[in-house]
């Protein structure tokens, strides 16, 4: 059996990793939630959450999925919150120049989707097998970094989807790429409607589950090696001892959305939910 892989090099990339300690809390604040089994109270956009303390950290941290906000737990920025915070507005908080707050909080989300294609465009430049789209992708890279390094205004004006639309392109051929040195037939999973599946011991290494709905499924026991799986909505998949060694794409928010268990092996880089059974 295969042994896991080393952590990739998006893992190493401390701008694409939230820094909390150098957001001014824009997740808490810019986002809206509804009531639900997800969070325990209604938040319109642009109100601090109840549970934003005056650092801009959260009051029950620690404790969210007690506390009803299962929400917040499978939420990533991937490094949005502090590059909004201390480069497009220089460090300066919406609490500090209140005027700037509206402004503040249309720029996260958007500095949020560029910083998840970041994400993956780094971790398609570490596929070896992938060599041959290293081109276009570093390109692509280069250019979604440097956005989001620029003013407020420009931000605002960018075409997210259409930008999302090509770089998708270049990752879809990376993603071909490095499956294609998986042995046999994979299997074609893209979009496909597996609420509550049952794929109990599965054969899906080198699959593609982009985009795929798992929610609830069963997939415990697995082999979802090599497989794609990006924008999968893995809540509530069952990946008790299912084997996601070197799966691409796959996400901290897509694991904390899953329940597993300590024999679920997951690619180097992330981390196992403490919420996951023994």
């Amino acid at each position: 059996m295969s042994q896991p892989t080393a952590p990739t090099a998006h893992a190493d990339h401390p701008d694409l990793q939230a820094d909390c300690g150098n957001c001014f809390g824009l997740c808490c604040v810019a986002l809206p939630f509804a009531r639900s089994a997800d969070f325990a109270a209604d938040k319109a956009a642009g109100t601090p959450c109840s549970n934003l303390q005056e650092d801009f950290g959260c009051g029950i941290h620690e404790r969210l999925r007690d506390s009803g906000y299962q929400g917040c737990t499978v939420f990533d920025c991937f490094g949005a919150g502090q590059k909004v915070s201390q480069v497009t507005f220089g460090g300066r908080s919406w609490r500090d120049e209140p005027d700037s707050a509206r402004a503040m909080y249309e720029v996260f989300p958007v500095v949020r989707q560029l910083h998840e294609l970041l994400r993956y465009t780094a971790e398609a430049l570490d596929l070896a097998g992938a060599k041959a789209a290293h081109r276009d992708l570093r390109g692509a890279y280069d250019r979604l970094d440097a956005l989001t390094r620029d003013t407020a205004g420009t931000l605002l004006a960018v075409d997210v989807p259409a930008l999302r639309a090509e770089v998708n392109a270049h990752l879809l051929r990376a993603s071909e790429l490095a499956r294609a040195a998986v042995p046999g037939r994979k299997k074609n999973h893209r979009g496909a409607d597996l609420f509550g599946a049952r794929l109990r011991g599965a054969k899906l290494r080198g699959a593609t589950l982009r985009g795929a709905c798992l929610i609830a499924a069963d997939l415990s026991g697995a082999d979802l090696r090599d497989a794609d799986l990006i924008g999968a909505d893995m809540r509530d998949a069952n990946l008790s001892g299912a084997d996601l060694t070197g799966a691409l794409f796959l996400t901290q928010p897509q694991l904390n959305a899953a329940r597993g268990d300590a024999a679920t092996r997951i690619p180097g880089g992330l981390r196992r939910p403490g919420h996951w059974g023994s």
